[in-house]
């Protein structure tokens, strides 16, 4: 029996002591079962003391869900660890003064408490920590092995510097222009930087797609990153050095004859040597100024078109014409080859370009085959038929470009070409906290790499952040660390000092919890291949074309070498919302907590900043430390335990949706629990006798709740299934509605007893402890995670009533309630026992009833 009161706190620690005691979670990989399921969450950075919010909602669902599949006879696997390398880790150990080992260290013991504290799922066995030297041993390795296969090279290129964070930035870590950690924008430099060749997997990224079940909104990001053009390469010689050849990419090679001007990028690697000495003070210049512009800034469609003439000119290679050469901002190096021919009469911003530089437009897309130049004010960038286009006047806008795409094949100077807007993986990071690359630079050799037997070239514990000159890693200025010798010569060399982004670290990850301790390799393949591809992946939709993206390339490249069977690493994909709460923003003191704001006299929103008394702009904001709105979960877990802390979150709105915080509910949450505790004080059967499905009962009271039962059971285990936990929890809560005024009057015991040990068992994925506590209570035995999921009986499902809508003379007039399959009388009786219905129907007479059952009454009148 349970105890008068509901004390969650108490059975919490209760249950969690026992379930680590008896290895409740630990799950034996060695095995093969049947029905395995590998569960997985985006494991968490310890850059902070504390889990926020956002983990607690993310954690608790895929718990939920994953605990429902263990009851249906599932064998889960659901490990936990920490992404422990990487930016945020560092700048908090340095904000704080400590090193970033201690620091992370530290905030991962904390961490490891909070999860405990969750109640989840976790096979602590197989934790993982990405810092750690017999992980970053294998992130070192794998490099090794991308470059044997000449998928890692180091080049000089365009990048993205961060000014605050004082590194590179892959493409995926900026968001419109500003770096993705701490928001200031990004500026390009070039340098020399480690690349990973991700761009030969385009395809097959595209390809693969296809094959998994991922949200359709993240298979159009991903597909929109890596935009797959279809077009040509055409080549234009340099007019003073015909062997000197620009390519550019095209989709609409069909019109190469109005290609009036070429612009490259600024950055191109032509500009230098092909600008005439006339031009190069105003290309350089230009080329200067558009370094301080962002991507977003120089794509814009309004920005005013800028400019500079390098003196040169190139031949269009189907006019036979010279035409010059021009730099500008609206054209980037990541493009295709940062070059286009520009073509003014069919391109918007061509056409800005020439009508402000007055350039020529010569027209040859029509949509009728006649000319309309003179009639347009802008391009015109529709398909038509070409003229003054040679022998290809008259074709078919997409016949023609086929025809001219092969042409340039045939003479050398192209070809049909598929272009992708994907750029290779920038590695490099010029930071201390991560993975260094296994690199030596050796003056007589060259770039060496560390043999595997000496891996893991290990982060040296005495660097000194803040003296490093910019641009530089601060392992540059440890000589124990830099200073080495060549593998090959034994001479002196220096090693390389940037480390990796910590996106390789994760790319991976999921590979290696299946064996943490394993030394003969990144991972025991055996296991793997019993185990993978991960069944269910839960994380942000943020990481998109981040960690997504890159983990597809990692586990395609392992599959191309033969490490692994499979070529996708997570075959479902579900994305969590973000809980949002206020955030306030002051112009003197930016982000502020909510404590340090005064209301506004007469405003339910605005707020003064109490430090400076300016007004605070008010933003509807991602819970996030860094604009001080985090919600402080231990006061929540202290006041109403954890159980009810997670049926809450897992209320406040869809899963995929997210919510805004507001705790005013969760209280009515509390009670909702200790109903169910209260529920299961009912029940005097002995559990051995409940059985797992009755038989219909005869009596109306009892068929209200045997219905209600079946249909709860089956709702929830649907919704479950789909992420719909807000859905399932109101089903749990109208059977509760429907349980309780039961329970108080004259129950069928045995009816009672199977329908609140159905209760219990729908309510135990939400609130663990208490479902056990409860199954305990009943006689289970232990534990109620492995209970066989409750059955119903479908024809539970079906609604004793049916609501019947009404027509008179053809025309929907109400609705009545009837009993399912009633009679043309029946339906007919019901009809006149309501007020309004029977009022149209006063002094008229009935020619005809249309009675449709359990659908619809069509009363013709006169």
């Amino acid at each position: 029996m349970v105890a008068n009161r509901y004390e969650p706190r108490e059975l919490e620690s209760k249950w969690r002591t026992r379930w680590e005691e008896s290895g409740l979670y630990r799950t034996d990989l060695s095995q093969t079962p049947d029905e395995r399921l590998y569960v997985l969450v985006m494991f968490i950075y310890p850059s902070g003391a504390k889990l926020h919010v956002g983990h607690w909602f993310n954690y608790t669902a895929t718990d939920i869900w994953a605990r429902a599949q263990r009851a249906r006879g599932k064998t889960v696997f659901m490990p936990m660890g920490y992404d422990a390398f990487g930016l945020p880790a560092e700048n908090y150990a340095i904000k704080h003064g400590i090193h970033p080992a201690e620091s992370t260290a530290a905030n991962i013991a904390d961490i490891r408490g909070q999860l405990a504290a969750m109640g989840a799922m976790w096979d602590w066995d197989k934790e993982l920590n990405t810092s750690a030297p017999e992980y970053y041993r294998w992130t070192q390795w794998f490099f090794l092995k991308l470059l044997e296969h000449d998928l890692a090279y180091k080049a000089e290129a365009p990048v993205n510097w961060c000014p605050d964070c004082k590194t590179v930035l892959a493409n995926e870590q900026v968001v419109e222009g500003n770096c993705e950690r701490c928001g200031r924008e990004v500026v390009q430099r070039r340098m020399k930087q480690w690349f990973f060749r991700i761009t030969r997997y385009a395809q097959r990224l595209l390809d693969g797609l296809e094959t998994i079940d991922w949200p359709e909104k993240t298979k159009i990001m991903q597909r929109n990153w890596i935009g797959r053009s279809e077009g040509a390469e055409l080549q234009f010689a340099l007019a003073d050095a015909p062997a000197t050849r620009i390519k550019v990419f095209t989709t609409r090679p069909d019109t190469v004859f109005g290609a009036t001007y070429m612009v490259l990028a600024p950055e191109h690697p032509l500009v230098p040597t092909l600008t005439t000495a006339a031009q190069r003070a105003e290309v350089e210049a230009y080329c200067l100024a558009a370094r301080k512009a962002t991507e977003i800034e120089r794509t814009s469609t309004v920005r005013e078109k800028t400019g500079a003439f390098t003196g040169a000119w190139a031949i269009n290679p189907f006019t036979r014409q010279p035409i010059p050469i021009w730099i500008a901002d609206y054209v980037l190096a990541s493009y295709g080859e940062g070059a286009i021919m520009a073509v003014p009469a069919h391109d918007q911003r061509d056409w800005e370009f020439a009508v402000k530089f007055g350039l020529p437009i010569v027209e040859v897309v029509s949509p009728d085959g006649q000319e309309h130049l003179a009639e347009y004010d802008q391009a015109y960038p529709a398909q038509g038929v070409l003229i003054h286009s040679g022998e290809f006047d008259g074709l078919p806008c997409a016949e023609a470009g086929r025809r001219i795409a092969e042409q340039a094949a045939s003479r050398g100077l192209g070809g049909p070409r598929i272009n992708y807007r994907l750029r290779d993986w920038l590695l490099s990071r010029q930071r201390y906290w991560g993975a260094p690359i296994p690199m030596i630079n050796c003056p007589d050799c060259g770039a060496v790499p560390v043999p595997e037997d000496q891996l893991p070239v290990l982060l040296p514990r005495e660097v000194v952040f803040g003296q490093a000159q910019e641009g530089e890693s601060p392992l540059a200025t440890v000589p124990s660390f830099v200073e080495t010798v060549c593998p090959r010569c034994g001479g002196p060399a220096r090693r390389e000092t940037e480390t990796m982004d910590t996106f390789v670290c994760s790319s991976w990850y999921e590979l290696r919890f299946l064996s943490p301790g394993y030394t003969d390799g990144p991972f025991d393949p055996e296991v793997v291949r019993r185990w993978m591809p991960v069944s269910q992946y839960v994380g942000g939709a943020e990481h998109a074309v981040g960690h997504l993206l890159f983990s597809r390339f990692f586990c395609k490249f392992l599959h191309d070498i033969g490490m692994v069977p499979f070529d996708e690493p997570f075959a479902k994909l579900n994305h969590q919302g973000m809980i949002r709460r206020m955030a306030y923003h002051c112009p003197r003191h930016g982000w502020i907590a909510f404590e340090t704001t005064t209301p506004v006299e007469g405003s339910s929103s605005a707020r003064d900043c109490s430090l400076c008394g300016q007004r605070t702009s008010v933003f509807d904001a991602k819970v996030s430390k860094s604009k001080l709105n985090s919600v402080d979960t231990g006061v929540y877990l202290e006041q109403y335990g954890v159980d009810t802390f997670r049926t809450y979150l897992m209320f406040m709105g869809h899963f995929s949706d997210g919510g805004v915080w507001d705790d005013s509910g969760i209280q009515g949450i509390q009670r909702f629990l200790a109903r169910v505790y209260r529920l299961a004080g009912t029940v005097t059967v002995p559990f051995a006798t409940i059985p797992r499905l009755p038989e219909p009962p005869t009596t109306t009271a009892e068929q209200e709740v045997w219905r209600k039962v079946n249909r709860t059971v089956q709702k929830v285990g649907a919704d479950l299934t789909s992420f719909d936990f807000n859905t399932a929890l109101a089903a749990m809560m109208e059977l509760t509605n429907v349980l309780v005024p039961y329970a108080d009057g004259q129950p069928d015991p045995t009816l009672l007893a199977w329908a609140v040990r159905s209760l219990v068992q729908l309510v135990a994925p939400f609130a663990p402890h208490l479902g056990e506590e409860l199954w305990e209570s009943l006689g289970g035995p232990y534990s109620v995670v492995d209970a066989p999921w409750p059955a119903f009986d479908p024809a539970g499902l079906v609604e004793d009533q049916v609501t019947l809508p009404v027509q008179i003379g053809g025309k929907l007039k109400g609705t009545v309630q009837v009993p399912r399959d009633a009679t043309s009388e029946e339906c007919l009786a019901a009809v006149l026992a309501d007020a309004k219905l029977a009022r149209l129907l006063e002094g008229r007479t009935r020619v005809k009833e249309i009675h449709v059952p359990n659908r619809m009454l069509n009363l013709i009148v006169r």
